[in-house]
């Protein structure tokens, strides 16, 4: 069984694995575009994390995990305890195409554009302004996006939209230290 990681599987997967590749899903883009009220944020203060967002024309590169065959209930038992938390993503089996021509499925978790959670079309400055002030469960949601952005560097992809984040959120909190 393979697993897609595009946010913060990329840093903290959490399940055994015995190999990595690096590969693009088409028709979706990574975004923050899912409002967290558990890990990133409460239900006072919600955060953003990233979620896979169906979009035409669009891809995200990320990581495929690949788990052996004695670890695939265990591993799955894991994703969709942290997943599906709330029940905002929904699973999904996809397509991924791997840098080296390869292709094969991998397990993975897109958003449910239907959910409340779903946040559809913020602006790039809206989302820096939520995630510098939001802080959750598992920590402050400005951790979340520099641990992901220093990840997919690490990897050398290249997003510019969480990129653009990095920087306006760095901006946010530089601001706040100083007043």
């Amino acid at each position: 069984m393979w697993v897609f990681g595009y946010g913060s599987l990329l840093w903290n997967p959490g399940f055994v694995f015995t190999k990595t590749k690096l590969v693009r899903l088409d028709g979706f883009r990574r975004s923050f575009c899912m409002s967290s009220i558990h890990h990133r944020g409460t239900s006072e203060n919600p955060g953003l994390v990233l979620a896979l967002d169906s979009a035409e024309g669009f891809s995200c590169n990320g990581v495929a995990f690949h788990v052996e065959e004695a670890e695939i209930q265990a591993t799955l038992d894991y994703l969709r305890e942290r997943e599906l938390i709330s029940s905002a993503y929904l699973e999904a089996e996809v397509k991924v195409h791997g840098q080296d021509g390869s292709q094969f499925m991998a397990i993975t978790y897109i958003i449910d554009k239907t959910h409340e959670q779903y946040c559809v079309d913020l602006a790039l400055a809206e989302q820096a302004n939520i995630i510098a002030n939001a802080v959750g469960g598992m920590g402050h949601n400005a951790d979340y996006l520099f641990n992901t952005v220093s990840h997919l560097k690490k990897l050398d992809l290249t997003d510019p939209e969480l990129d653009w984040l990095e920087t306006q959120v760095h901006e946010i909190l530089d601001a706040k230290k100083s007043t």
